[in-house]
């Protein structure tokens, strides 16, 4: 039987991902229904509000529901009823012990089945983060017959702040199934996404699933690699901004990841690389490298805190300390595992008052935190009275910084800047105190 190009696709659970999928799938003319439990988000995605900072997504999702082929509901059953490929992305938060929570993925497999009526069959794609063989177990629990359930996974490398561009324009496409039929259904809808030649990779189920954590956990082995060695680096009287360079134009390594700062965040590379440990040790393994990756990660978050308490007298109780930057990264208002919170949190700890800035974040972090941090809209009114700048996140205005703002503003010429996004010349020439990582500090000049 000859299938149309265009498929009727449900995608379950609105977040980054799920919201990114549905909007890209609508545009290359799929039709397609988006589902999620929150009502209040579905009713503003259906006016075409996008209910998260991301770039380019407000857009795509306006202009898709304007055109008739993207549509939402709070209603399960009837995404099950409207789509012939249903899409599962919901959160597989991390356990205690460090492992994936599967409870809501599974749970929302276990309502799409039982809403299936006998007869008509439905491919269910797990866009989620799971460990190796819960595709397999799916299909093996719900429908081991396939007589009205198909089971894929479909793993997404979708990079926050940048997800929309990934999606449209992905470097491969990672499908894992169990038969050759589902392999080219599913090839078929992403066809549209790689027009330039870029692959489509079919895999088995398993396979698929470990790609993703795969994927994760050498790309936070690169940042806590370059993190490791910027430490050294500024121990040793290095910059490491010129060993970077001098490896980076190595074909084998290349520059991708490889900036040094103040550790990885975000919803998946930290949760997978501990879900990614927990399952070594199930399967008997004890993953050396990855428990590495972690605590040099952890220790990272932390050293601009120490640095600061130490520039500042030891004692931070009557400090105030400006932060630039909320996010885990640029070109989003994620702030879950950011590195911004961890340091935020070590200086309430020791009675810093916190003066804080973000362009897109700082709603989420006013719910975390209410009155403890002093939020500004403008970057430079943080700055008043501070006898420090902390810089967390690369926003490209701070980029751009109005030093003499910054010195009228503070009581102090002290920067720590987590992202290494001045030049060390610049902050001399200017009489700033200026601490980066990896590079040796500016210091101000002896006294006599």
């Amino acid at each position: 039987m000859t299938l149309s190009l265009s498929e009727n696709l449900g995608v379950v659970g609105m977040g980054y991902v799920g919201l990114t999928t549905a909007c890209g799938l609508a545009d290359a003319g799929h039709r397609v229904i988006g589902c999620d439990i929150d009502a209040a988000r579905i009713d503003a995605l259906s006016r075409g509000e996008a209910p998260f900072h991301e770039t380019g997504l407000g857009d795509l999702l306006s202009q898709n529901v304007a055109a008739g082929r993207l549509r939402f509901t709070a209603d399960l059953a009837d995404a099950v009823e409207s789509a012939d490929v249903l899409m599962v992305a919901v959160p597989t938060p991390t356990l205690p012990g460090g492992g994936a929570d599967l409870g809501i993925v599974n749970g929302v497999v276990e309502r799409i089945a039982g809403l299936v009526p006998p007869g008509s069959q439905r491919l269910i794609v797990i866009r989620s983060t799971v460990p190796p063989g819960t595709a397999d177990a799916m299909a093996k629990r719900f429908d081991p017959a396939g007589e009205r359930l198909r089971f894929a996974s479909n793993p997404e490398f979708l990079k926050e702040g940048t997800a929309v561009a990934d999606f449209m324009r992905p470097d491969r496409v990672v499908i894992g199934v169990a038969d050759e039929p589902t392999g080219q259904r599913l090839a078929r809808v992403y066809a549209p996404f790689v027009r330039n030649e870029q692959p489509i990779l079919t895999l088995s189920r398993r396979g698929a699933e470990m790609t993703k954590y795969a994927a994760n956990v050498l790309l936070a082995g690169r940042i806590s690699l370059i993190n490791e060695l910027a430490n050294i680096c500024q121990r040793m009287g290095v910059d490491v901004n010129e060993v970077r360079r001098g490896v980076g134009y190595d074909r084998r390594i290349g520059f991708a990841f490889l900036y040094p700062g103040m550790g990885f965040g975000g919803s998946c590379l930290p949760k997978d690389v501990a879900a990614l440990r927990t399952l070594a040790r199930e399967a008997g393994y004890e993953p050396v490298l990855l428990d590495a990756i972690a605590q040099v990660n952890r220790r990272q978050r932390l050293a601009p805190v120490e640095l600061l308490a130490g520039r500042l007298g030891g004692d931070l109780a009557s400090r105030t300390v400006a932060v630039w930057g909320l996010a885990f990264k640029p070109g989003t208002d994620d702030i879950r595992q950011s590195p911004a919170l961890e340091a935020i949190d070590a200086l309430l700890s020791a009675g810093a008052a916190v003066r804080a800035h973000d362009p897109a974040a700082m709603p989420n972090a006013r719910a975390l935190y209410g009155p403890r941090v002093a939020f500004f809209d403008d970057a430079y009114d943080a700055l008043a009275g501070a006898d420090a700048l902390l810089i967390c996140t690369e926003w490209p205005p701070f980029r751009r910084a109005d030093f003499q703002r910054i010195l009228s503003a503070m009581a102090r010429p002290l920067i720590v800047d987590g992202r290494n996004l001045y030049e060390p010349d610049t902050m001399r020439g200017l009489g700033i105190e200026y601490h980066s990582v990896g590079r040796p500090p500016v210091l101000p000049p002896t006294p006599g």
